[in-house]
């Protein structure tokens, strides 16, 4: 695994675990206006995320053709103001391993979609890792009591999950990840106030208190700053299906911390998901082929043409 591989994976590693780690944050914030939450969220890190956009910043922008920006509108509606009011919404009838079971099916939609919306087929080691990742997900949260209206909004998250990859394929390489992620801030930002405005009117939007504050700040400067950014970068490098097959660090992630603050346990089962979530990965993003490549011609047995003496004997390492 190169230099780039190697911190692409990290980046979109660290990303998830960032998200996996928001549940807490999100666990706080049941009472406040969702759409004012969003607002607050995506306007703070918009503004943070402006300065680092760099130099020609609104030339980039002003070269997207109307489709583009089309484009970056429904990533901002249904990859996070959709994405985030599906999973609330589904844990009304649902438990919320339904909606997290769901989203980890993501790695598998990507990995067949991308490549195919591309003019080219899904690489079957990366599908492979993706079905690992996904049971490994459904093993570490299990499958709770649902109904059908729980199931139709954790389908929506799914597809919310997977938009947030797929649709920023296309406006990655103009904007680059900074821009990108300042940009859908921007836009999110703006579509979760029309929502309030139109669903909660006067009450979309209040003072929150210090621990709503503190989980506000949070989900804005560390989730959505640092992990959007780190997200897209690692896309950037390895693509977008080896970068969702991380998105199974989620439900993992969410898993270890929730003993922290008692809010659930890490058993036999959430290590043996864990285990499979790594084995996808590592599957998935080609990191098991380079070792046992790296690993096949030592000890390799040298025939020496054919000539008697030479059979058996064993070539010396190479130095790196």
């Amino acid at each position: 695994m190169n230099a780039t591989t190697t911190r692409g994976a990290l980046l979109a590693a660290l990303a998830c675990v960032l998200v996996g780690g928001s549940f807490t944050a999100n666990s706080v914030l049941g009472d406040y206006p969702y759409a004012g939450g969003q607002f607050l969220r995506y306007a703070l890190a918009c503004l943070l995320l402006l300065p680092a956009a760099g130099k020609g910043a609104a030339d980039r922008l002003r070269t997207l053709t109307s489709r583009q920006w089309a484009r970056l509108a429904l990533l901002a509606a249904v990859g996070m103001v959709g994405f985030n009011l599906a999973v609330i919404a589904a844990e009304r009838t649902a438990e919320p391993a339904v909606p997290g079971v769901f989203v980890g099916c993501a790695p598998v939609a990507v990995a067949a979609l991308v490549p195919l919306l591309d003019g080219r087929r899904p690489q079957r080691v990366v599908l492979y890792g993706s079905l690992l990742v996904a049971v490994g997900a459904f093993t570490v949260q299990g499958w709770g009591r649902t109904d059908l209206t729980g199931i139709a909004f954790s389908l929506c998250a799914l597809a919310g999950e997977v938009g947030f990859a797929v649709l920023a394929v296309p406006v990655l390489r103009p904007l680059g990840p900074r821009l990108l992620s300042a940009t859908v801030c921007a836009v999110a930002a703006l579509e979760s106030a029309a929502v309030g405005l139109l669903v909660d009117d006067a009450g979309w939007l209040r003072r929150p208190d210090t621990v709503e504050t503190a989980a506000l700040l949070w989900q804005a400067v560390v989730v959505t700053v640092v992990g959007f950014v780190c997200w897209y970068m690692g896309m950037q490098r390895i693509g977008a299906e080896r970068a969702t097959l991380f998105s199974g660090l989620i439900p993992v992630t969410a898993a270890c911390t929730a003993p922290l603050v008692g809010t659930g346990s890490y058993g036999p089962a959430q290590a043996a998901g864990s285990a499979l979530v790594g084995l996808g990965v590592a599957l998935g993003s080609g990191a098991l082929r380079r070792a046992e490549r790296k690993r096949g011609p030592r000890g390799r047995a040298f025939r020496g043409n054919g000539h008697p003496q030479y059979r058996g004997v064993r070539v010396p390492e190479r130095p790196e």
